[in-house]
């Protein structure tokens, strides 16, 4: 589990939903199963949460209440727990949260993976350039001099960037490490993200990046809710607060006023937008069979291998775009200094 300081990742509450979704299951009672899970943990860290959640149990007799005190679980978690000691169905909520936390955990890595890499390749580039033109092209400039000549054009303007870069290596630290700390902030912070989202809005690429993932969690938590009993209206108000995509919360705000004009769910999915195409007719089908959470669940899972496939193939084109452009940019700079060199060579 995580460290006691900070909130579960996704990864750790699917982990810990998945343990009391198993205990429950197997005819055990909460108490006694966080009571085994206390006792077969070696992990420090853990066994504080447990013993928290173990001692708020015996206080309250309520897991719910016992998962909030400690401070650890997500919100919308702790709701579903809730719904779920009050309709009977704990061990099936639970398990459907372990579900849920997993699929988030997997989005949250595609998307991870897919910025991340980028951003190495991108980083490296930089070095290199910079150590070209403050290391390198020094060197030649001093073999231009021995020979009698000096740089000139844009060999020589290469020169001065260079030149520059060294003479003003504590500002330009300075101006990096402040671009780092607005992306740390864009990353870290709603405010920071929700500008973030607001920017990648406004391409067509990254727009039904984000639309997808909004659409995939929206499924999933709709599967969870509705699997777990609750009436769709209410399914949409936990739903609607556990998304804070701007965006798609106003489709969900229309789609919210569709329902309540006396439209069917499925249709009012796809009048505001939040579902389109199959997966639109999917949703229409479940609901005419009864099955709408196995839908949503479905169509969670369609999403996540769009989402999939669609950073796979970013990152096939991003790879190569990469590489090229470092070794045309390498190219350049030294085909700038070595076309001028083998002239004066050969007139030697």
């Amino acid at each position: 589990m995580a460290n006691v300081n900070k909130a579960f990742s996704n990864a750790e509450t699917a982990a810990f939903c998945n343990q009391i979704a198993v205990i429950l299951q197997s005819g055990i009672s909460a108490t006694e199963g966080i009571t085994i899970m206390l006792e077969d943990t070696d992990n420090d860290e853990e066994r504080v949460v447990l013993r928290k959640i173990l001692d708020g149990l015996h206080e309250s007799g309520s897991l719910t209440k016992a998962l909030r005190e400690t401070g650890m679980f997500p919100e919308y978690m702790i709701n579903m727990i809730e719904i779920g000691e009050e309709t009977g169905r704990l061990d099936d909520v639970a398990a459907s949260l372990a579900a849920h936390y997993e699929r988030e955990d997997e989005l949250n890595k595609s998307i991870r993976n897919t910025i991340t890499y980028p951003l190495i390749m991108a980083g490296m580039m930089v070095v290199v350039i910079i150590v070209l033109l403050v290391k390198v092209m020094p060197v030649f400039n001093q073999v231009f001099i021995q020979l009698g000549s000096e740089m000139t054009g844009f060999s020589r303007g290469l020169m001065n960037i260079g030149e520059a870069i060294r003479n003003y290596s504590i500002a330009l630290i300075v101006i990096l490490v402040m671009i780092i700390l607005c992306a740390l902030l864009a990353v870290k912070t709603p405010g920071g993200r929700n500008t973030a989202r607001n920017l990648c809005y406004k391409f067509k690429g990254t727009r039904q990046l984000f639309e997808n993932t909004a659409a995939c969690r929206f499924a999933g938590a709709m599967a969870l809710t509705l699997s777990s009993g609750l009436h769709p209206e209410r399914s949409m108000e936990l739903v609607e607060a556990l998304n804070d995509d701007s965006h798609f919360r106003q489709k969900l705000e229309t789609c919210k006023s569709i329902i309540a004009d006396g439209t069917d769910m499925a249709q009012a999915f796809r009048d505001s937008g939040i579902f389109t195409g199959v997966y639109s007719r999917m949703a229409s089908v479940g609901q005419k069979t009864g099955s709408m959470d196995k839908t949503m669940n479905k169509i969670a899972d369609l999403y996540q291998e769009e989402i999939d496939n669609r950073m796979n193939n970013i990152l096939a084109v991003l790879e190569p775009t990469l590489v090229i452009a470092l070794s045309v940019i390498v190219g350049i700079i030294l085909l700038s200094v070595m076309f001028p060199l083998m002239g004066i060579m050969s007139n030697l």
